[in-house]
């Protein structure tokens, strides 16, 4: 895996940019859009929170996410 991003990274990083209602609306739509399980979305997008082309792609998004991140680490 390069530092670049194609298309699937893209797509992960502008669905997680969405605005949601609920997180229910998130989860269902994580299913049918993307066709994963809300667990192995977040488990893709954690990765791809660590690349630098992520940052370079949305640095506000991938930064607001990196801190949500790290606040929740340091809550457990």
């Amino acid at each position: 895996m390069g530092d670049e991003l194609d298309e699937h990274d893209r797509a992960l990083l502008r669905f997680e940019a969405r605005a949601w209602r609920s997180r229910g609306a998130r989860d269902a739509a994580i299913r049918e859009e993307l066709g994963y399980s809300p667990t192995r979305y977040a488990q893709l997008l954690n990765s791809l929170l660590d690349r630098e082309a992520a940052l370079a792609f949305d640095p506000v998004l991938v930064n607001r996410l990196r801190r949500i991140r790290e606040q929740k680490r340091q809550r457990r």
